[in-house]
């Protein structure tokens, strides 16, 4: 997490352990890589999330993303502009992406 906007990226953060129980997570703040364009806050707009949960088994890219999307939906048309996503199963290997 950036020290630019730690309150943001920790919500982030405990919304997703709330929803997904996840096995790992990382949150990391990219806002400073985007100033100067749309969507640019300097508390923090754009995130990059890589969480590890036994909750995406099965299921694909799309429905791993449907979760967290679901799990953050209070921040997304607000606080969120940009959020990429690295969603793997706890029994996915680590360089797997389904689709």
């Amino acid at each position: 997490m950036s020290a630019s906007s730690p309150r943001r990226a920790e919500r982030i953060q405990a919304l997703l352990l709330a929803a997904l129980q996840p096995d790992a997570i990382e949150v990391s703040d990219e806002s400073a890589a985007h100033a100067g364009h749309g969507g640019f806050d300097a508390e923090g707009s754009h995130f990059r999330v890589r969480i590890v949960s036994a909750r995406f088994v099965g299921l694909s890219r799309l429905a791993r993303h449907r979760l967290v999307y679901d799990a953050l939906a209070s921040m997304m048309h607000r606080d969120i502009h940009a959020l990429v996503l690295d969603c793997q199963a706890s029994a996915d290997p680590p360089s797997a992406n389904p689709h």
